[in-house]
């Protein structure tokens, strides 16, 4: 496997604790310009409610892969998108960890035991007013799931190295309130990965190559 994408580098690129929205990162990770990064601040409320995803990579023989969900279309909140399992971070949660853990489980039945921690992505701020804490996780390829088909249509998995190359992102622009705003999606087959969740996964490819860059 190439030193990329082994479990070594992807721990090293991490932080070992929730370390709230990188400046540099907070809209560059879903493609805004950094000009702009000031002014989509100040659209968004001041106030989040602290959520949490797991970003799971299975150890699949071949490599690693990225485990991802189709929500349903039924939701009343981002139906049929693409994400990772999770949600709001209960008081009962220890931590944004566990809360993830936790939300997998109940909508995957994703088994904890089979999710060895990795590390935190910086948290990312979305439009609906969440602060989502992404946790990543390694996870033995070896578990059976039970889908909570009232909240997910659909589990599927994409190789990180496809995730992580360039050349199968798509970039576009859109207005927003007088801006002009540059995002990336990632197309896979009949699916298209965009939004809060391709932010996330360009941000580990960032992560990934500037500690490459260091080290």
């Amino acid at each position: 496997m190439d030193a990329l994408y082994s479990k070594e580098h992807i721990r090293e690129s991490l932080e070992p604790h929730p370390s709230g929205p990188n400046e540099d990162m907070l809209w560059l990770a879903s493609g805004s310009r950094e000009m702009m990064l000031a002014r989509v601040r100040a659209m968004n409320p001041e106030k989040r409610v602290p959520a949490a995803v797991l970003v799971p990579l299975v150890e699949r023989e071949p490599g690693l892969t990225v485990l991802l969900t189709q929500r349903a279309a039924t939701l009343k909140d981002h139906a049929g998108q693409i994400s990772f399992p999770g949600g709001r971070i209960e008081p009962g949660d220890a931590d944004p960890w566990r809360a993830a853990l936790r939300e997998a489980h109940e909508e995957i039945g994703l088994p904890q035991s089979c999710v060895e921690f990795a590390g935190y992505l910086p948290d990312h701020w979305v439009g609906t007013g969440f602060r989502v804490t992404p946790a990543v996780g390694f996870v033995n390829p070896n578990f059976d799931l039970r889908i909570a088909t009232e909240e997910v249509h659909d589990v599927f998995e994409v190789p990180l190295e496809y995730i992580l190359d360039a050349a199968n992102h798509r970039a576009y622009s859109y207005e927003m309130e007088e801006m002009t705003v540059q995002r990336w999606d990632i197309p896979y087959g009949d699916r298209i990965i965009w939004g809060a969740t391709a932010g996330m996964l360009l941000t580990l490819r960032r992560l990934l190559q500037t500690h490459r860059v260091e080290s």
